[in-house]
């Protein structure tokens, strides 16, 4: 099944133009490296230039570089029609399964449902530190694994809350706005040798509240909680 997304086309366009300003900005510095007499070996230049193609493989494609061993240059020239094709394919890819009883919208379905499990993974393993268990009892490998399945849920249960507002969202999305939202600890000597240590929020943006008002999260995400701390002598 033929799937084309504008999101992906805009990132396939930008991902090819850095790689093809790299990769002109390193053939002109091969060039200049030739010109200048720094390298001179035939053989050394090919392996450079090969160097470079595997370097930049998606663009180096749509060029052709030759080495002029007699004149000693270093020249390349686009192939402007193999680069339109592929320009026109910014934002396709292709899902292939063999189950041949299913619609193009169980396909799809499917796809989306096995990226959310791959992304819920990723959030075990990262930021919820839930994976790998290193646990050697059953009892505790069985504990951790029903740990990870209420963060799934609790995952599952944030993305669908937005769903129902109509804002199309993913965990990590949130997580990426919500990363600038702190728990900090303020620490404040006093002069009869004591520490007062304040351990409170920092001050939420406007994004952060339009995330906890869609979860139904008070804007004082925690109270201020002071503790003192006595010197040792």
């Amino acid at each position: 099944m033929l799937c084309r997304s504008e999101g992906r086309e805009e990132k396939d366009r930008a991902i090819r133009e850095r790689q093809q300003e790299r990769w002109l900005k390193d053939l002109n510095a091969l060039k200049a490296r030739i010109e200048n007499g720094h390298l001179q070996n035939a053989e050394k230049i090919h392996e450079a230039i090969g160097r470079l193609k595997e370097r930049y493989p998606r663009v180096a494609r749509y060029y052709e570089a030759n080495y002029d061993a007699a004149q000693k240059s270093l020249s390349w020239q686009e192939r402007v029609d193999k680069k339109a094709i592929a320009e026109k394919l910014d934002g396709s890819y292709l899902l292939k399964s063999d189950r041949q009883d299913w619609t193009d919208d169980e396909i799809w379905k499917t796809y989306i449902l096995l990226t959310r499990v791959e992304s819920a993974f990723r959030a075990m393993k990262s930021p919820l530190m839930e994976r790998p268990i290193f646990h050697h009892l059953e009892r505790r490998a069985q504990t951790h694994i029903f740990l990870c399945l209420l963060a799934y849920h609790l995952l599952v249960a944030i993305e669908k809350r937005f769903l129902d507002r109509d804002i199309h969202t993913s965990w990590w999305t949130l997580r990426q706005q919500l990363r600038t939202h702190e728990v900090i600890t303020v620490v404040l000597p006093t002069a009869d040798g004591r520490t007062l240590k304040i351990r409170k929020a920092s001050t939420p943006e406007k994004v952060h509240h339009e995330i906890y008002a869609t979860l139904n999260i008070p804007r004082e995400i925690m109270k201020p909680v002071r503790t003192w701390h006595e010197t040792s002598t």
